[in-house]
Protein backbone atom coordinates (compact mmCIF):
# COMPACT_ATOMS: atom_id res chain seq x y z
CA UNK A 1 0.00 0.00 0.00
CA UNK A 2 1.32 3.31 -1.20
CA UNK A 3 1.77 6.15 1.96
CA UNK A 4 0.91 9.73 1.00
CA UNK A 5 2.75 12.11 3.49
CA UNK A 6 1.77 15.74 4.22
CA UNK A 7 4.42 17.52 6.24
CA UNK A 8 5.73 20.80 8.22
CA UNK A 9 9.24 21.57 7.58
CA UNK A 10 11.29 25.13 9.36
CA UNK A 11 13.44 26.67 7.58
CA UNK A 12 16.39 28.35 8.74
CA UNK A 13 14.63 31.96 8.25
CA UNK A 14 11.73 30.46 10.88
CA UNK A 15 9.35 29.89 7.87
CA UNK A 16 7.27 27.10 7.60
CA UNK A 17 7.14 25.03 4.59
CA UNK A 18 3.83 22.80 4.28
CA UNK A 19 4.26 19.89 1.34
CA UNK A 20 3.15 16.35 0.30
CA UNK A 21 5.03 13.24 -0.93
CA UNK A 22 5.37 9.56 -1.50
CA UNK A 23 8.56 9.18 0.24
CA UNK A 24 9.32 11.65 3.53
CA UNK A 25 13.14 10.29 3.42
CA UNK A 26 13.92 11.55 -0.12
CA UNK A 27 11.74 14.29 0.10
CA UNK A 28 13.35 15.62 3.07
CA UNK A 29 17.36 15.05 1.09
CA UNK A 30 16.13 16.82 -1.28
CA UNK A 31 15.05 19.78 0.13
CA UNK A 32 18.33 19.75 2.20
CA UNK A 33 20.72 19.27 -1.01
CA UNK A 34 19.16 22.14 -2.76
CA UNK A 35 18.13 20.29 -5.64
CA UNK A 36 15.73 22.89 -6.99
CA UNK A 37 17.06 26.40 -6.81
CA UNK A 38 13.88 28.08 -7.69
CA UNK A 39 12.27 25.80 -4.46
CA UNK A 40 11.18 28.00 -1.54
CA UNK A 41 13.31 26.04 0.66
CA UNK A 42 16.71 26.49 -1.51
CA UNK A 43 17.88 29.49 -0.14
CA UNK A 44 16.37 28.70 3.83
CA UNK A 45 18.18 25.56 4.42
CA UNK A 46 19.11 23.41 6.01
CA UNK A 47 15.51 22.49 6.59
CA UNK A 48 14.41 20.69 10.11
CA UNK A 49 10.73 18.10 9.70
CA UNK A 50 8.82 19.43 12.82
CA UNK A 51 5.40 17.76 11.69
CA UNK A 52 3.92 14.82 9.74
CA UNK A 53 0.93 12.62 9.15
CA UNK A 54 0.57 9.55 6.82
CA UNK A 55 -2.19 8.88 4.00
CA UNK A 56 -3.12 6.34 1.88
CA UNK A 57 -5.21 8.26 0.44
CA UNK A 58 -4.08 10.98 -1.96
CA UNK A 59 -6.75 12.86 -2.29
CA UNK A 60 -7.07 13.34 1.90
CA UNK A 61 -3.51 13.79 1.93
CA UNK A 62 -3.78 16.91 -1.14
CA UNK A 63 -7.06 18.22 1.23
CA UNK A 64 -4.71 18.50 4.36
CA UNK A 65 -1.73 20.38 2.86
CA UNK A 66 -4.31 22.91 0.79
CA UNK A 67 -5.87 23.21 4.57
CA UNK A 68 -2.57 23.82 6.32
CA UNK A 69 -1.21 26.25 3.79
CA UNK A 70 -3.98 28.34 4.80
CA UNK A 71 -3.42 28.40 8.30
CA UNK A 72 -1.66 30.85 10.26
CA UNK A 73 1.58 30.52 11.99
CA UNK A 74 0.38 30.12 15.40
CA UNK A 75 -2.21 27.60 14.19
CA UNK A 76 1.21 25.48 12.56
CA UNK A 77 2.81 25.89 15.97
CA UNK A 78 0.08 24.21 18.00
CA UNK A 79 -0.09 21.81 16.01
CA UNK A 80 3.69 20.90 15.78
CA UNK A 81 3.27 21.00 19.32
CA UNK A 82 0.27 19.02 19.61
CA UNK A 83 -1.35 21.83 21.63
CA UNK A 84 -4.91 21.01 21.06
CA UNK A 85 -6.94 23.41 23.27
CA UNK A 86 -4.66 26.30 21.24
CA UNK A 87 -5.43 24.64 18.45
CA UNK A 88 -8.87 24.75 18.79
CA UNK A 89 -8.92 28.37 20.51
CA UNK A 90 -7.07 29.76 17.01
CA UNK A 91 -9.65 27.80 15.19
CA UNK A 92 -11.92 29.85 16.56
CA UNK A 93 -11.32 32.84 16.35
CA UNK A 94 -9.14 34.17 13.61
CA UNK A 95 -9.59 37.67 14.18
CA UNK A 96 -8.07 37.49 17.66
CA UNK A 97 -5.09 35.22 16.85
CA UNK A 98 -4.62 35.25 13.21
CA UNK A 99 -2.54 38.53 11.66
CA UNK A 100 -1.44 40.16 14.64
CA UNK A 101 0.70 37.08 16.49
CA UNK A 102 1.96 36.30 12.70
CA UNK A 103 3.55 39.57 12.84
CA UNK A 104 5.25 39.49 16.27
CA UNK A 105 6.80 35.65 15.13
CA UNK A 106 7.56 35.86 11.76
CA UNK A 107 5.72 34.77 8.36
CA UNK A 108 3.23 31.63 8.52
Amino acid sequence: MKLYTVYILECTDSSFYVGITSNLDIRLQEHNSGKDKSAYTFKRRPVILKWFQNFTSPSEAIKLEKKLKGWSRVKKIALIEEDWERLIQYSKNQTEFGKSDEASTGSA
